[in-house]
């Protein structure tokens, strides 16, 4: 099995670049450093030209995968949903029991996030870190049906239609299937947000995670 991840690649629609940065040594740098860029300044301060700087090399040639930072902010979040989908994949794979299956999806889902050395140039921990708090920039548009026409978000709504499937089997007769998984995904991130910047406004501490809050919800509301 960790052989088989070591050759995995993470893939993202095409649209949203212009040229595949995992196909290049500068390409890899530009995810690389934009990942601790974006983490050191924000999304809103980041700029082409920042990261052109910390990678040295000309603001012009990062546009030639690129054409935007948001872009790049899809990219990124694309990529981090390819990643929590293979864990969700494999992790879940030969569980047969619906309800552990459905407990340890939503762990997936909702963990704090280990570091994966099976990519070297990305920092996950790093870039759950950006998801937690940047994520919804990347939706929050007014271009948001056209991009969503486009396939920019096909790995995102995946995972939540996985998870949807996932309790589905746990309990066939519950009404909102889909609103329950994009519930947890969503809230799991709010909740880490919540923990990080606002303590006294969420039960989520060192002893009670995000994920213990949503199995704890997802299991009353489907009678598990």
């Amino acid at each position: 099995m960790k052989n088989l991840l070591s050759n995995l690649k993470i893939v993202v629609p095409e649209k949203i670049y212009i040229k595949d940065p995992e196909s290049s040594a500068l390409g890899k740098r530009i995810i690389e450093h934009s990942i601790l860029l974006i983490d050191s300044i924000g999304f809103d301060s980041f700029t082409f030209k920042k990261l052109g700087k910390e990678i040295g090399s000309n603001e012009s040639s990062i546009y030639r995968y690129f054409e935007s930072k948001h872009k790049l902010l899809l990219y990124l979040s694309s990529w981090y949903w390819a990643w929590i989908e293979y864990q969700l994949v494999f992790e879940t794979h030969n569980i047969s029991d619906s309800k552990e299956k459905l407990m340890k999806a939503i762990d997936i889902v909702c963990r704090t996030t280990k570091e994966d050395t099976n990519f070297t140039h990305i920092n996950e921990i790093i870039l759950n870190k950006i998801i937690i708090n940047e994520n919804s920039k990347s939706f929050l548009t007014k271009e948001v049906d056209q991009e969503n026409k486009d396939g920019y978000f096909i790995i995102y709504k995946r995972i939540v239609q996985r998870l949807r499937d996932i309790i589905i089997a746990s309990n066939s007769s519950y009404e909102f299937p889909s609103c329950l998984a994009s519930t947890i995904i969503e809230g799991g991130l709010h909740q880490h947000f919540l923990k990080d910047h606002f303590l006294s406004i969420t039960d989520c501490k060192t002893n009670i995670t995000p994920t213990s809050f949503f199995v704890n919800l997802a299991l009353n509301t489907l009678n598990l």
